[in-house]
């Protein structure tokens, strides 16, 4: 009898115990152990971070309650030496399972990168660094290396034509290197067999377009629709062997971007980007140009023109000529209105 009540006492208390443990073992993986005030956040791991270093983030961030329960669930499903960099939308009520599911997984939510007309490298890698885990530092030592832009057919100055300006997903933890290569085949892709020939026929090649093409937009940046027509006349120009005299490109050489009224003083700066002291296209875009733009260039207006001043109605518009004479009388117009706004510089 006493062995029997004895048997039945272990029995129990086996019982209570592994009931215990079960439900233990149950809540450290499935029970909620996310707490946020949001819905979800967005989670960065870094490529040099280790475990200690993401749980130290978890806690840090009070994304999750209990850090002990996770770390255990995260050492029994070996995640505590495969951490993997990126970016990690983590929801409210996650369990410790998911989270480490998650994270382990390094399915990554992609980040949207807008590449917009910038003036410069410096500007495009301060971008890119801001988005991605990438150091800005890293992309310009790529892009002021002659052998590595070499690598894509282009110098340190005519790289800056490899970045189309358009939207584009990259996971967060994308390094320099794989950076470039991406955009090096998003250009391959935008500059189709059609684009390519069209640049041949107007006797550019693909950076001379995307150059010519931010003039252009520089010139009619409120006006898609007079694109072409601008394009037009500059290529009228270059064939013609004449300088473009191009006013942002002195604005450009100068530095000085607050410059409304180009004046005579302006147009002796020593600068390649100078087209009133110099024939031909610049070295480089004085921005980097929408794909509109580029394609104006690539199918221009044919004309004769080979003058353009802004209309005196202060619209955005141009007034074009094909000869000084009639070039001269639209500028008076124009500047007379200037006079008469006070605009001066």
């Amino acid at each position: 009898m006493k062995r029997g009540k004895f048997l039945l006492g272990v029995f129990l208390t086996l019982l209570f115990t592994g009931g215990w443990l079960f439900w233990d073992y149950y809540g450290r993986f499935f029970n909620p152990n996310v707490e946020l005030k949001d819905s979800s956040i967005e989670f960065y791991i870094n490529s040099s971070d280790d475990f200690q270093d993401v749980i130290k983030s978890l806690a840090n961030e009070s994304i999750i309650k209990d850090s002990s329960s996770f770390r255990w669930v995260a050492n029994y499903k070996n995640y505590t030496g495969s951490i993997k960099a990126g970016r990690y939308q983590i929801f409210d009520g996650m369990s410790n399972n998911q989270l480490v599911n998650l994270l382990r997984s390094g399915e990554q939510d992609p980040v949207r990168l807008i590449i917009r007309s910038v003036r410069t490298k410096e500007e495009l890698a301060s971008i890119v660094g801001k988005h991605l885990e990438t150091d800005s530092a890293d992309l310009m030592s790529l892009l002021n290396n002659e052998g590595y832009c070499q690598r894509y057919g282009f110098n340190s100055t005519s790289i800056f034509t490899l970045f189309i300006p358009n939207t584009y997903e990259f996971y967060w933890n994308t390094t320099a290197e794989e950076f470039m290569t991406r955009m090096a085949k998003e250009y391959k892709r935008f500059w189709t067999d059609v684009r390519v020939d069209q640049a041949k026929r107007i006797g550019l090649t693909q950076s001379q377009v995307s150059t010519l093409a931010s003039i252009v937009q520089a010139e009619q940046g409120a006006h898609p629709d007079e694109r072409p027509i601008v394009a037009g006349l500059y290529l009228n120009r270059l064939k013609k062997g004449m300088r473009l005299e191009s006013d942002p490109t002195l604005i450009f050489a100068l530095g000085d971007f607050t410059i409304k009224r180009v004046l005579n003083v302006h147009k002796e700066v020593d600068s390649p980007y100078n087209t009133y002291r110099n024939a031909g296209l610049p070295p480089g875009p004085i921005f980097l140009p929408e794909i509109s733009s580029i394609d104006a260039v690539l199918k221009p207006t044919q004309s004769n023109y080979i003058f353009m001043c802004a209309k005196e109605d202060f619209s955005g518009y141009h007034n074009f000529a094909s000869s000084y004479r009639e070039h001269q009388n639209n500028a008076i117009r124009y500047q007379r209105k200037l006079n008469a706004q006070k605009i001066y510089k």
